[in-house]
């Protein structure tokens, strides 16, 4: 009966055992490694476009936003009451009051018609609400209650929301997941088949060193063990090759992305793989090169066995 001293020494020595054998197959070790490499940064360079996309366009929130444009004549202290039973309405994350006097101001600045409006006696704009609904109510049958909601009110002559743009982005945007989860799925059996390939060839390789281990007495777990640990280094080097492939092209690509978001007046910065995508991208890539090692090696070792 081993102690538990006795089972780690066995783990380290295979482990140390594992490293070695990459380190004296440098070429070969670099080209699975690569692979590998490769196939996890294209996963992890669509999530990081994905999650990019959604900051630069503020997560959709600018493009749920309603306008409840109020009757010409409604008072706006009445605008104002109706503002805070508005505020109060769950799924409303802000609420901001347009007073008519305010809109005509601004649209004498900027429209180039100051001129013309001094000829009007009369305000001809209304009272406006800017509503923004709250992250998480902003789907397409949440925005069309809150615009039925607004629009019941005596007092408002319309709500302006264009839904079909908001199901547009919602659309682009379960597109981009699901195709992030193909080709998460897809890559992942790539690296198993390259992995498992790999732990094949080795095991070959190795036939007449399994074979007299097994005659002395080895188990298929004690021999399977060291490529357990190969298949680990493999998928862990390849992980850590993959985050710095994605984080050199993020890096190289930011100034660009900075000048071309100063150029349209943004402040948006691009954004590089955090460390949960890191720590997902490390242990998953771990627990595929264990995966593919040991389908590897649960399916050849059993055909080899000592010849009397």
């Amino acid at each position: 009966m081993t102690g538990p001293g006795t089972w780690l020494a066995r783990h380290a020595q295979a482990a140390l055992g594992a490293t070695g054998r990459l380190a004296r197959a440098p070429l070969a070790t670099l080209f699975t490694i690569g692979v590998i490499g490769l196939a996890l940064a294209m996963p992890l360079g669509l999530k990081l476009f994905v999650d990019n996309a959604r900051a630069a366009t503020g997560d959709f929130a600018n493009a749920v936003d309603l306008s409840i444009y109020f009757k010409i004549g409604t008072p706006l202290e009445k605008v104002r009451q109706l503002a805070d039973r508005a505020q109060a309405r769950p799924g409303v994350a802000s609420v901001k009051v347009i007073p008519a006097d305010t809109a005509l101001a601004e649209f004498r600045k900027y429209s180039g018609f100051g001129a013309a409006l001094d000829a009007i006696s009369d305000n001809p704009l209304p009272h406006v609400l800017g509503i923004r609904p709250r992250a998480g109510a902003d789907s397409t049958a949440d925005l069309a209650k809150l615009r039925d909601y607004f629009a019941s009110w005596p007092e408002v002559e319309l709500v302006q929301m264009d839904i079909e743009w908001v199901h547009r982005f919602n659309a682009i945007l379960e597109v981009l997941r699901r195709t992030l989860a193909i080709a998460a799925v897809v890559l992942a059996f790539g690296v198993l088949a390259v992995v498992g390939n790999t732990i094949r060839l080795e095991i070959q390789n190795r036939r007449a060193e399994i074979e007299v281990t097994k005659l002395v007495g080895g188990s298929n777990a004690f021999v399977r063990r060291p490529f357990l640990y190969t298949g680990v280094l493999y998928g862990f080097l390849g992980a850590l090759l993959a985050f710095l492939i994605v984080y050199a092209a993020t890096t190289l690509l930011a100034p660009a992305v900075a000048d071309l978001a100063k150029a349209y007046g943004s402040r948006f910065a691009l954004l590089g793989p955090g460390r949960d995508d890191v720590s997902r991208l490390l242990g998953g890539g771990a627990a595929l090169g264990w995966v593919g090692a040991w389908l590897a090696a649960a399916r050849h070792l059993r055909s080899i066995e000592p010849q009397a």
